[in-house]
């Protein structure tokens, strides 16, 4: 049996959306959210755990799907099911999320860090997240200043760092402190702990 998907607009009003929640094409609403994670259809079916023909039928207007499947591309695409049917407005979040189980990161190893990058299944994000792992002890372990576009916020998990700076003395930090600079300035990291610190870095990209 198949449900009508106009008639769970009455589910997205019952949550307190009923100034937004208005009828919308669900193939047109599942593609743009699918295309907002940046999936294919197949990454998309997978992460529903529906079949890459039965997204695409759902997707052309093809078929009305089951409220079982309605669930099933809720919480593949990390949203609830009202908002399936709910246009986002403008100005406001998409709904897109990532979970980076701990350990399950993308690492990276240089000499001098290894990180571990975070959220890696969103596409053109905003801000790049990763874990580092301080190696370095001395600052003439880096060749240079490092210095990229955009912004950057760095907070201290473990140990105690040293953040060198183009334009500032050097500052100590330890767990639970936090800066925030230019990434265009060049800037290096060490530890000054027994054991390799470890911080959490996040670089703006616009």
């Amino acid at each position: 049996m198949t449900t009508d998907p106009r008639s769970l607009i009455t589910i997205a009003r019952e949550s307190g959306d009923s100034e937004t929640a208005v009828p919308l094409d669900l193939g047109i609403r599942v593609r743009e959210l699918r295309k907002a994670q940046g999936w294919t259809l197949e990454q998309a079916a997978t992460q529903a755990g529906l079949a890459r023909s039965t997204l695409s039928k759902i997707e052309n207007g093809q078929m009305s799907p089951t409220y079982d499947a309605l669930k099933k591309l809720a919480v593949g695409l990390q949203i609830s099911v009202p908002q399936l049917f709910t246009p986002p407005q403008k100005g406001q979040v998409t709904g897109r999320m990532s979970v980076t189980r701990s350990g399950e990161g993308a690492s990276h190893a240089t000499a001098t860090y290894e990180h571990e990058l975070l959220a890696e299944t969103l596409t053109k994000k905003q801000m790049l997240p990763y874990r580092a792992q301080v190696r370095a002890r001395k600052p003439d372990e880096f060749d240079g200043w490092v210095r990229h576009d955009g912004e950057e916020f760095l907070y201290v998990l473990t140990g105690v760092i040293r953040l060198y700076t183009e334009f500032y003395e050097p500052v100590e930090m330890k767990r639970g402190d936090s800066a925030y600079y230019d990434a265009s300035m060049g800037h290096n990291v060490i530890s000054i702990s027994a054991e390799d610190a470890t911080i959490l870095w996040v670089t703006s990209l616009a």
